[in-house]
């Protein structure tokens, strides 16, 4: 199924229509040549985390007025034990089936479970158990949303809800929260489909008319198609005077190359502009160098690893690091933008074994600035997504001051896939409920709609 005006996803080179195309099957060539390519090839959706779960059938914009909202099936998953040593279990990377008869999937929903350690003991320099995470199979978490599909869900009883909230003198916030911070995104755009079907009146316009402040940011960021969200928040990260390299490194390092290339496709219809070609003017050096290959969306994604390429990996960047006057940046670049999440597990355990300290180690020696954080980030997304963004929400609110962008950003694109693990995550960090923090640093109904997107109001 296809929006109109809004290609479809292609997944095949030289398909028509693509845009671009799908990168070629195989791994990239070995560094140093002389060794075969990596086996494996792209399957038609990232089977390693992380992942948000765009399904490649669906549009990226306004649903139609049908909607399934069914979390995926109990047993989904398979436990089998994995056929080769090191590697994570794979599972179904399709959407789960519609619960009635002819109903269709309307909008990307997240179903793909997250992989974690257990969470951290300490602050922010809680160190990997034995010096390294095991690159053995991780025990695969069910997803931790703490916003699910309403059910039943009446869209056109909630559009006549916030109507009643919206009409006459006043605003009734509080309905507003307990309405859109209790729907999944799909079902805030059904709502928004009903609402004008009903009353001929853009639901966002008339949000945005009654609200105002970071209550209003938040509600509307709730209210948008989850890739034209992203695709505002990297336009606003590289428009105007600077540049908000934390919002890029926060999107590009944790997304999978089916939503990257969703996200790349929402932003060249929104702003007619290319994605990479907004990054490439915006940023420089080896940082512009790392945005692009990370936009470029070609990381393997076939979850293969082998043993003696993690070796010889990790013994490349030992030499391009620590063994050497300099530092060759591109091979961090390739190896850690290319290589499968399974087999940078792999690296990383040979890395610590084979130097003796951990790769962050190594990064925070080598690099400084904006690719340090962006390399750094790259591998704290691969050990445990749920800490990474338990760190982020931390930085967001710690100080003078609140990063109300992150903050929104986080929660409200967190809330529907692993919100519950980050939590633990960060009560485990940093000794404080997050629902505390938040407590503690904004206030009024824009509070409540925090609280509430997280399961604590």
């Amino acid at each position: 199924m296809s929006y109109p005006g809004y290609p479809p996803y292609q997944q095949g080179p030289g398909m028509p229509g693509a845009n671009p195309p799908y990168p070629q099957q195989g791994y990239p060539p070995y560094p140093g040549g002389g060794g075969a390519p990596y086996p494996g090839a792209y399957p038609p959706q990232g089977v390693y985390p992380p992942s948000l779960g765009f399904s490649s059938n669906a549009p990226m914009y306004m649903p139609q007025p049908s909607y399934p909202g069914a979390p995926p099936p109990e047993g989904s998953y398979p436990s089998a034990e994995p056929s080769y040593p090191g590697a994570a279990p794979s599972y179904p990377g399709a959407a789960s089936q519609p619960p009635y008869a002819g109903a269709q999937q309307v909008y990307p929903t997240h179903h793909t479970p997250n992989y974690a350690p257990p969470p951290p003991t300490s602050h922010d320099n809680y160190e990997p158990p034995h010096g390294g995470y095991s690159s053995q199979p991780e025990v695969v978490q069910r997803k931790s949303p703490t916003v699910i599909p309403a059910s039943p869900f009446d869209p056109r009883g909630d559009a006549e809800v916030l109507r009643k909230a919206m009409k006459g003198f006043g605003t009734d916030e509080k309905a507003i929260i307990n309405v859109l911070a209790r729907r999944t995104n799909a079902q805030r755009l059904e709502i928004a489909v009903q609402f004008k079907t009903m009353y001929g009146k853009d639901l966002i316009k008339d949000l945005k008319s009654e609200l105002s402040g970071r209550f209003e940011d938040l509600i509307v960021a709730l209210m948008l198609p989850l890739p034209q969200y992203y695709a505002r928040e990297l336009y606003n990260a590289v428009s105007g005077m600077g540049t908000d390299e934390d919002c890029l490194i926060e999107v590009l390092c944790t997304l999978s190359n089916h939503e990257i290339m969703t996200i790349r496709t929402a932003y060249q219809n929104t702003y007619h502009s290319s994605l990479e070609s907004d990054l490439r003017g915006d940023t420089s050096g080896h940082f512009k160098r790392l945005m692009t290959a990370l936009c470029s969306a070609g990381r393997d994604e076939s979850g293969v690893v082998n043993q003696a390429h993690a070796s010889a990996d990790a013994q490349q960047l030992l030499n391009a690091g620590a063994l050497q006057w300099g530092t060759d940046e591109s091979l961090f670049n390739m190896i850690l933008c290319s290589r499968n999440y399974n087999q940078l597990r792999l690296i990383f355990d040979e890395y610590q074994r084979i130097a003796g300290h951990d790769i962050e180690q190594a990064i925070k020696g080598e690099f400084s600035g904006d690719i340090e954080q962006g390399l750094l980030a790259v591998v704290r997304a691969i050990r445990s997504l749920p800490a990474f963004f338990a760190k982020r929400l931390y930085q967001s609110m710690v100080g003078m001051g609140t990063n109300d962008n992150q903050l929104i950003r986080i929660i409200v694109t967190r809330s529907e896939v692993d919100m519950g693990e980050i939590k633990q995550h960060y009560a485990a960090m940093y000794g404080k409920d997050l629902a505390a923090a938040i407590a503690d640093d904004v206030s009024g109904d824009y509070k409540k709609c925090l609280l509430a997107l997280i399961g604590a109001y």
